[in-house]
């Protein structure tokens, strides 16, 4: 953990957060996509990314080419809503860039790729960036660089086989240097996690796999840096962190139609005024 949680901190990062948020509700509004954008991943994993970039991360928005760097590696690629927000807060895409998404020409598609400054992975297939985590770390041990990658997945990708080869290779290569957060909000497109295939006791499952396991509330600054702040040095961590899909839009929350759908002008207005207020 680099940075502590002072209470002024605690208050900024709610800030930042609750900005992000909006910037998530504002922006997919826009998306031209015919099936709109991905609302529910987006918004569980909020205070997650911003944890991650404002307070947790070693990574110098001033230096973001420096080779030790943390990495962020989002394998719930569809949040990449999530992320491009997160990276305009912290000053990493302009908020012009931001407002391009989805438009013809952009660089910021639903899936990121074409990789800007502050993107580590392109993706789309769910279930690939646990491994590719596993190669920045191991990479990062043949370098002899101290950087740590941090792996961002959704519960649902869990049904991904090659996700559970991933899971029983860092610890075999004793991977100190990596830390898997599952974005356990328990809901995928097709319906709840435990009913598609249930995943407890994932604690349990991952321990037997030899990480270290913390669990946490993914949406509270506190118990998230409590759990970074204990992270293993000789063997992978994973931190559970129990959300909500669709958090902090009422209509949206535990609603798995919310996973990708395009919002009516009046489910827009709601949406901006439970995001709005002091940001």
């Amino acid at each position: 953990m680099r940075t502590a949680i002072t209470d002024e901190r605690h208050c900024e990062l709610l800030s930042t957060a609750k900005r992000v948020r909006r910037h998530i509700i504002e922006t997919a509004a826009k998306a031209r996509g015919i099936r709109g954008a991905h609302y529910g991943p987006s918004l569980s994993c909020v205070e997650i990314i911003t944890a991650l970039y404002f307070c947790v991360m070693r990574y110098d928005a001033g230096n973001p080419e420096d080779e030790r760097r943390d990495r962020f590696i989002i394998s719930k690629n569809h949040a990449g809503l999530a992320l491009y927000s997160a990276l305009a807060e912290f000053g990493l895409i302009t908020k012009d860039e931001l407002e391009s998404y989805h438009l013809d020409g952009s660089d910021l598609f639903g899936y990121p790729r074409n990789l800007k400054t502050g993107m580590e992975f392109e993706g789309g297939s769910l279930g690939m960036g646990l491994s590719y985590g596993i190669g920045q770390a191991l990479a990062a041990r043949l370098k002899g660089l101290d950087f740590r990658a941090f792996v961002l997945l959704g519960d649902g990708e869990l049904n991904e086989g090659s996700v559970w080869e991933a899971f029983m290779a860092a610890p075999h290569f004793k991977l100190g240097n990596i830390t898997a957060i599952i974005d356990r909000n328990r809901y995928s497109i097709d319906g709840e996690t435990e009913n598609i295939m249930a995943l407890e006791p994932l604690d349990k499952k991952l321990s037997s796999f030899g990480w270290h396991v913390i669990s946490c509330d993914g949406h509270d600054f506190k118990g998230l840096a409590d759990a970074f702040s204990h992270m293993a040095d000789d063997r992978p961590t994973a931190v559970i962190a129990n959300t909500v899909k669709g958090k902090g839009i009422s209509f949206m929350e535990n609603r798995r139609e919310w996973h990708q759908a395009r919002m009516s002008a009046e489910q827009l207005e709601q949406a901006l005024a439970e995001t709005g207020g002091d940001i």
